[in-house]
């Protein structure tokens, strides 16, 4: 085995090891080389792009409008500028078949990922993969990552909660996503991403229950970090938030340079 290769298995074997239950791993997303160096300076154990705030800092949408090839050219670009695990959001893999979903973990590994985020929605939102299907696409990707000998974390991402309104989350939407979450994990998943659901019960409900460690992207000031390790999640993200603030300070000092005279 290559001295790259090692380093990267080793990477992947960490990346695994950060997500406890009750001691979450925090992922502060980020979007190209730059923002990934600064996280990391600033104390991160890993690095995470995410899909939005990616694709709007390339000038496009969400919804895998930025082209696959530059997604992983950034990908690369980011791998080779820091030294810590990264894993990559890649929307619903850039493709429906589980033969382009399985090509295309494949080249995320090998542009040096050694994680990545998967979800069940439809490209644009337009609905849900059925639980069959993304079972399928699962099992392609851990396949891919089987070939390429790097151990993967799939964090299975349901857009249960994103597709029903915050008053919607209950009970019943916890149960759909609990009958998902074992599918995805007999099918290869490593982790179960829930966007959407902010619910302190319900966070709890699902992670009691969950065969996968729990990923929460915080939206709001509550539940804060602490209040959601109390209650099982091994993993924070924050998705668009940093890009977001970080853009907003631009306007403003861009304004302030601008407004000088």
């Amino acid at each position: 085995m290559s001295v790259v290769k090692n380093k990267l298995v080793e990477k992947a074997e960490q990346f695994h090891r950060y997500h406890v239950k009750g001691n979450p791993l925090i992922l502060v997303n980020v979007w190209d080389a730059g923002s990934a160096q600064t996280i990391q300076s600033a104390g991160a154990a890993a690095i995470a792009t995410g899909s939005w705030s990616v694709a709007v800092a390339h000038g496009e949408q969400d919804g895998e409008a930025l082209p696959f090839p530059l997604v992983l050219a950034n990908l690369a670009r980011i791998t080779r500028s820091v030294d810590l695990p990264v894993t990559a959001d890649i929307e619903g893999g850039y493709g429906r078949s589980v033969s382009e979903v399985k090509q295309n973990v494949m080249l995320v590994v090998e542009h040096g990922a050694v994680g990545i985020n998967i979800e069940d929605q439809l490209p644009a939102g337009e609905g849900m993969y059925s639980i069959e299907e993304q079972v399928l696409r699962l099992g392609a990707a851990r396949e891919a990552a089987e070939q390429t000998g790097i151990p993967l974390f799939i964090n299975a991402r349901t857009d249960l909660f994103l597709q029903h309104a915050a008053e919607q989350h209950n009970d019943t939407l916890i149960h759909k996503a609990l009958t998902r979450c074992k599918a995805y994990a007999e099918a290869g998943a490593s982790g179960l991403f829930v966007p959407g659901l902010q619910d302190q019960r319900l966070i709890q409900e699902l992670c009691e229950h969950s065969p996968l460690p729990v990923n929460v992207m915080v939206t709001a000031q509550e539940p804060s970090p602490g209040q959601l390790a109390a209650l099982g999640v091994a993993r924070i993200s924050y998705g668009p938030y940093p890009y977001l603030q970080v853009m907003e300070h631009l306007r403003v000092l861009g304004r302030s340079i601008l407004t000088a005279l």
